[in-house]
């Protein structure tokens, strides 16, 4: 870690921020409103550290064996790091999912709820959760779907298990907004406050149609490295946060 990485963290986060409070000013809030998850996937702990040195405590990950291969040493080193898994969860890695993140973003299915409350109750914890909502109802992207969203909310209520709000991936390559809005109106006919919407390249227009939480990879980091093991080309093992 150089002191020319340090600077160049702590620039990009003040950026980040200044341009966070400007768009959510827009909607009568402020940046301590909006939380800021800095999307570390495919990151190092050395590209992880300067970012931390500069104050950011919320990180997001997407899969459970990498942040276990990371995180615990980082948290060892840094206080009050708050860990968010951003990306898909398979049923047979809830329990490692409980042990080791503070909020998981995607709930989206029952065999992943039932899975989710079985290790939470053998952990004795309970793990706020996102439900994640395939907002474009696309088949090759995991999310639950649109009409199946209100007996998932009142299962995973039901399981004790604590719903933060709605997150969403809007389809690539299109404008995000309408999906922005639309899963903003979802959550206020399902009384639900949080919206985790919005990454490096849309986050200012989900701000301003009501995100609480932003999920921004590029604008911190800059381009990821390759990942480390190939990406299945489809199915329901890997969310694919390509504009995090």
């Amino acid at each position: 870690m150089t002191t020319d990485s340090l600077i160049e963290a702590a620039q990009r986060l003040a950026t980040l921020r200044d341009s966070i409070d400007r768009a959510a000013r827009l909607t009568q809030r402020t940046a301590d409103a909006i939380n800021l998850i800095a999307v570390s996937k495919t990151h190092d702990a050395d590209a992880i550290r300067p970012l931390l040195h500069a104050g950011q405590r919320r990180f997001g990950e997407n899969r459970v064996q990498e942040a276990q291969e990371k995180w615990p040493a980082l948290r060892e080193e840094f206080s009050a790091v708050e860990l968010h898994l951003v990306g898909q969860l398979q049923s047979n890695k809830a329990a490692d999912a409980v042990a080791l993140f503070d909020v998981i973003h995607s709930l989206d299915r029952p065999s992943l709820l039932t899975a989710l409350a079985r290790a939470m109750d053998a952990a004795d914890k309970r793990v706020p959760c996102f439900i994640q909502v395939n907002i474009g109802a696309e088949e090759q992207k995991g999310g639950c779907a649109i009409a199946d969203l209100p007996a998932l909310i009142a299962a995973a209520r039901a399981a004790d298990i604590p719903v933060l709000g709605l997150m969403c991936v809007p389809p690539a390559d299109i404008e995000a907004a309408p999906f922005f809005a639309l899963l903003a109106k979802i959550a206020r006919e399902e009384g639900l406050e949080r919206l985790s919407m919005g990454m490096s390249g849309d986050y200012e227009t989900a701000i301003m149609l009501g995100a609480t939480d932003i999920r921004v990879g590029t604008a911190l980091f800059g381009e990821r490295p390759s990942p480390a093991r190939p990406v299945p080309a489809s199915g329901r093992g890997m969310l694919r946060n390509s504009r995090a």
